[in-house]
């Protein structure tokens, strides 16, 4: 098992991609703590992952707000016994233009996208440290590679955490500590199709669908459970020597 003896805390962790996240890192060996701010889907997961003989902790936190965040991974801490794998995965569509921005709106994506990341990283750090290294992954987008037609707001933020990962893989490998970002393409999700119509239109869905479908050469939409095995590579041993990268699962989006 790929994460055998390995402590992990997973965010945005009870449905989607974290949720596939949660078992398959938990399927490979690894103790998992689950952070969302959904108390009900949380023990809705919890008892899943019990009745499959894979029981997990769980920690109920809203990412916009940046003391949860800090205390959100002293508390996975505390629940695990330590901490060697962070996905801070965590994010949300935001207002999709840019006229007339609702800056509440605006600010509220930019704490769940962005500051979620920087902040969880920066309370994560000494508790890796503690371990003698590990691997941060966070959740960005090919919205963070190239731009975006829908969700500017998403974009920007996504950038930032690119920029974010970089950057921290430079501060933290004298620590051990890896820091690697997954981009997912446009997903077979709930929320992915929130990027492509926020007005949640099926027909106006439908057609930004098959645009944006036109424009990934393997002609589909990425699964949860692929990105999942994305972050799985990057906490694992496998990636040892890997830090500082943008992986997009795309189907090809992002080659053109």
């Amino acid at each position: 098992m790929r994460l055998e003896g390995k402590l992990a805390v997973i965010t945005a962790a009870a449905s989607g991609m974290g949720r596939a996240g949660v078992e398959l890192f938990c399927r490979e060996g690894a103790r998992v703590c689950a952070v969302d701010m959904n108390a009900a889907a949380l023990d809705d997961l919890a008892s899943a992952m019990k009745a499959a003989g894979t029981p997990i902790e769980t920690v109920t936190a809203d990412l916009s707000q940046a003391e949860a965040i800090r205390s959100s991974v002293d508390d996975a801490a505390d629940k695990l016994g330590g901490i060697d794998v962070m996905w801070a995965h965590a994010g949300i569509p935001g207002p999709a233009g840019i006229e007339d921005l609702d800056l509440d709106a605006y600010r509220k994506a930019m704490a769940v996208n962005v500051d979620s990341a920087a902040l969880g990283a920066g309370a994560v750090i000494r508790h890796m440290r503690k371990r003698g290294g590990g691997s941060i992954i966070f959740t960005a987008s090919v919205s963070g590679i190239v731009g975006s037609r829908f969700s500017p707001v998403y974009s920007a933020g996504k950038f930032a955490v690119v920029g974010l990962t970089k950057s921290l893989a430079q501060t933290f490998a004298p620590d051990g500590v890896r820091v690697n970002v997954v981009c997912p393409g446009l997903a077979d999700t709930p929320m992915g199709i929130k990027f492509v119509s926020r007005k949640e239109d099926p027909e106006e869905a439908k057609a930004n669908t098959a645009m944006m479908l036109s424009a990934i050469p393997l002609g589909r939409l990425v699964r949860a459970e692929e990105i999942a095995h994305a972050a799985l590579w990057f906490a694992s041993d496998d990636s040892s020597f890997v830090t500082g990268v943008d992986l997009p699962v795309d189907g090809g989006f992002t080659c053109r």
